[in-house]
Parts: C-alpha cells; structure tokens; sequence
C-alpha cells in the first residue's frame, strides 16, 4: 500500500499547484457572481448583456468544474486509503491510475498563461488577394473553425457575414463561446495562405490564395475596456444584401470607427440600430484589447494605428497540389491530412503553438 500512498501523494501536489496556478478558486467566485447577476429579473432588460453574461457563466463553470471534481476524488480515496484496508490495493491503484490518466489531460490547460485566455473568442475571417478563389478558401476556413468548435465542445454564433457574388464569403465574424476559447484560438491569428488547381478558371490552373484570420478576445463588460467617446465616429447607413425577408430595409447598419488607430467595424445582421452598434463595440472592445497585447501598450490611449492581424503576418501554409500538406511557418508543425484539418484537426497545431510561445517566454 504504501508505493500507492506515495504516488496518491505526488498526484495531489500536482493538482494542488495546477489548481493553483490556473485560480480555479478565483473563477469559481466570479461564476458564483454572475449567477447572482443573472438571477436578477431586470438583467433581462438588456437581453444581448444578459446572453453575454450566461454565456460567460457557462464557460466559467467548464472551467471550474472538472478541477473541483478531480480535487474531490482525490480527497476522497487519499480517506479511504488511510483506513488500511490492504484487500483493496487493487481497486485503489485502478482508481489512482484513472485520475492520473484525468490529470495528464487536464494538465494542458497550464498552457494557457495569457491574461486573456481563458475568455471566449471572436474568429474575423477576411478574403484577400485571389478573388473568387481566395472568397471560396475563406468560406472554407469558416467551415473549418466550425467543426473545430463542434468537435471541441464550444458554442458558435455567426454574427456578421458577406457572401460574395459568385461563390464563397467575403467576411465572417463567428462567436466562439467555451473554456479557454481565445487560449486555444490565438494559434490561428494571421495570413492563411492555399495553393491549389483552382475550380473557378477554364484551364484548371495552379492558384494561390490568401484569407486573413483575427482572433480577438471577448470583452464581457464595457468597463473593461476604457474607450474615450471623441475617439468614436459612429455613422448609421442602409443594410445591403441581395435580398429577401432577412434584409434590413431600414438605416439600421452601424460602422463604428476607432480614429486614433483607425480601426473600422461595421455590423447589420441586426434587426436593429441599437443591436447593432452594442455588437459593433464588443468587437471594437476586443480588437482594442488584441492590439494593446501585440503593442505592449499601457492602456488604449498608448495605442497607435495599426491592424492586430495583417496581411504580412503569414502563418500556414495549406498545400493541396502538387502535393498535400499544412504546415505552420512559426513553429513547423505540420500534417499530411490536408482534409481531416479543413474538418477541424487544428489540436497538433494549437498546442505545438502553445509550447512553443510557451518555450520563447522562458
């Protein structure tokens, strides 16, 4: 029994430091916060603040759960060892190797060590240079984020999309909502590049295309983020599209302009002007956020122009002919399986990109 005992004991050191170090006791009060929050009747008044806030209580609650549940386990078979009773060795050392085998996995989220990591995410996916092939990739890029999602247990919400006129989208802006979203997403900020014969020209010709990827931060509250209302220009337009019941025929579309850095935002897949902007300045509220840690910046007035993603920064490389392969330029990670990646296999690439920020930091 006591080779059991000693590695019981090296188990509960670790998770204790990993508890710790992740301050599942600080997110367990902050969720017991918001749900006092949501519990109030006249948080509903704002129903897109009070989605925002279930939505982080949720995520939260992902976070905290599993940890207290493995603490609790642990506790509880280091009380049942104590009492001696040696017929039980075996079960005892099935139980202790399931909760080490929980806590390998577990012990990945020590990876994600950004201030912002443990926030839910904002994906804007852009076309770039390519025309009708880079619109096509872009949309493909949207498909793979999704299934990512699905298969990794997150909640998605389109909430802004161009489609372009002949196949595929011009932009996406997609809500990812679930535990360490940002931590995991942040590998994929950057240029994402395809070559491929093109499906969109007569002779089947070799193209290469381009799509841009931000991925932002979700600021929960406005007092978060401190943004001086004379650095807003706010202009109010007709929605267009191509049509339909699902248009706004009102001037109900928002563009929201951030003058010192000159960061635009325009939303209308809102039904209204109000909605609208509130969506238009939580992304503004998170690009902000994303440019002051790529600036190293003190505050939002230290800020100066520039993009937080852009289209120098070229991340991955996606090879479908003449041969096939997806390779990350920064840490050079790469996978053969071009197509069980555009399904949503990016794990290898987040975490090879976690370790590998992680290794630069030392």
């Amino acid at each position: 029994m006591q080779p059991l005992m000693k590695r019981l004991d090296t188990l509960q050191k670790d998770v204790s430091s990993a508890y710790k170090q992740l301050a599942i006791d600080q997110k367990a009060a902050l969720a017991a916060e918001v749900e006092v929050e949501l519990s109030r009747p006249e948080i509903w008044n704002n129903p897109n603040f009070a989605q925002d806030r279930s939505k982080q209580h949720a995520a939260l609650l992902a976070m905290v759960t599993p940890w207290q549940t493995l603490v609790s386990q642990v506790n509880d078979i280091e009380e049942l060892m104590q009492m001696g009773d040696e017929s039980l060795a075996a079960e005892f050392e099935g139980q202790i190797s399931a909760l080490e085998k929980e806590f390998a996995q577990r012990k990945k989220e020590l990876l994600f060590n950004g201030e912002f990591d443990d926030r839910n995410a904002i994906i804007r996916l852009s076309a770039g240079v390519g025309g009708t092939d880079a619109q096509d990739w872009t949309e493909m890029l949207e498909r793979m984020y999704l299934r990512w999602a699905e298969k990794s247990g997150m909640q998605t919400k389109i909430i802004e999309r161009s489609a372009a006129d002949e196949a595929g989208i011009k932009s996406s802006v997609i809500e990812v909502t679930g535990p360490y979203a940002y931590g995991r997403l942040r590998s994929e900020n950057g240029v994402h590049r395809l070559v491929r014969l093109s499906p969109f020209n007569s002779d089947n010709l070799r193209q290469t295309s381009f799509a841009l990827v931000e991925i932002l931060p979700q600021i929960d509250t406005p007092e978060e983020v401190d943004i001086n209302e004379k650095d807003l220009k706010i202009d109010v337009y007709r929605a267009g599209g191509h049509g339909g019941q699902s248009v706004n025929t009102t001037d109900s579309a928002v563009r929201v302009t951030h003058l010192p850095t000159g960061i635009v935002v325009a939303i209308q897949n809102e039904r209204s002007q109000l909605q609208n902007k509130e969506t238009a300045m939580k992304i503004l509220r998170s690009k902000l956020v994303q440019l002051q840690l790529e600036q190293h910046a003190e505050s939002i007035s230290d800020l100066h122009a520039g993009e937080s993603a852009n289209w120098g920064s070229q991340i991955r490389n996606y090879v479908l002919h003449p041969y096939t392969m997806v390779k990350d330029t920064r840490t050079k990670y790469e996978d053969r399986d071009v197509a069980g990646v555009l399904d949503g296999k990016l794990d290898g690439f987040m975490t090879s990109y976690l370790e590998h920020h992680l290794g630069t930091e030392n």
